[in-house]
């Protein structure tokens, strides 16, 4: 992936598990439904990842699309994921959703929280 603008980016196989998700919630004909992304403090590096399906922008998200799903996130979660892509792994060493951040210094084992 080569970012050509500053914004977050998810995989064709994160993106295809996510519509999944998506249909087993029964939002997935909902036009109003988004997947959100976030950054939360916690976790063995300090900051751990969220993901979460929501039909409610706030004031201060940012809104990106990407392979023609909408991503949404707020303004100080954005500041930690900039350039990130979403990406699904389906392999023996692990399954589920984790992320590819060019801003994280360091990430744990585990793959699920980072610092920067």
């Amino acid at each position: 992936m080569v970012a050509t603008e500053n914004g977050i980016y998810i995989s064709d196989k994160a993106k295809s598990k996510v519509i999944e998700l998506m249909q087993e919630a029964g939002v997935v004909n909902d036009n109003n439904y988004f997947l959100r992304v976030g950054v939360v403090g916690g976790g063995c590096s300090g900051l751990s990842y969220k993901l979460d399906f929501d039909n409610e922008t706030k004031p201060m998200d940012q809104v990106f699309e990407d392979k023609g799903l909408k991503i949404v996130t707020d303004l100080k979660s954005f500041l930690y994921l900039v350039n990130t892509e979403l990406e699904f792994s389906d392999g023996l060493n692990g399954k589920g959703f984790f992320f590819n951040n060019p801003n994280a210094s360091r990430s744990c084992g585990c793959g699920d929280s980072f610092a920067v």
